[in-house]
């Protein structure tokens, strides 16, 4: 290459052309994948911690913790606390789902 072709902002100048660049033609799927998961990643983090904290409590002690009071505690939920249920369990299915992504991308 002449120096005039590397003015002109040919050859090497973006990057592209030089072995080992990250803007290989066989990156940018990985890249675009990336700018999908990313956000996804983040907004269902987000909301997941959001619902979480939504949650009502439904008692104190350890035994609660371990299952003690679980039958209690189903028998009387209501409708939005059931949908409040429903609703964290798909934003933590997504962030599961994003994460696998991110494993398998890096």
């Amino acid at each position: 290459m002449t120096t005039g072709e590397h003015e002109a902002g040919l050859g090497w100048r973006g990057g592209a052309d030089l072995p080992g660049s990250i803007l290989s033609p066989a990156l940018v799927p990985c890249i675009l994948v990336i700018w999908i998961v990313a956000p996804l990643q983040i907004i269902s983090a987000l909301v997941l911690i959001f619902l979480v904290l939504l949650h009502s409590g439904k008692g104190g002690g350890l035994s609660d913790m371990f299952g003690g009071g679980a039958g209690a505690a189903a028998a009387g939920s209501t409708v939005v606390e059931r949908n409040l249920d429903r609703i964290t369990v798909v934003a933590a299915l997504i962030f599961g789902f994003t994460s696998v992504a991110y494993a398998l991308i890096f």
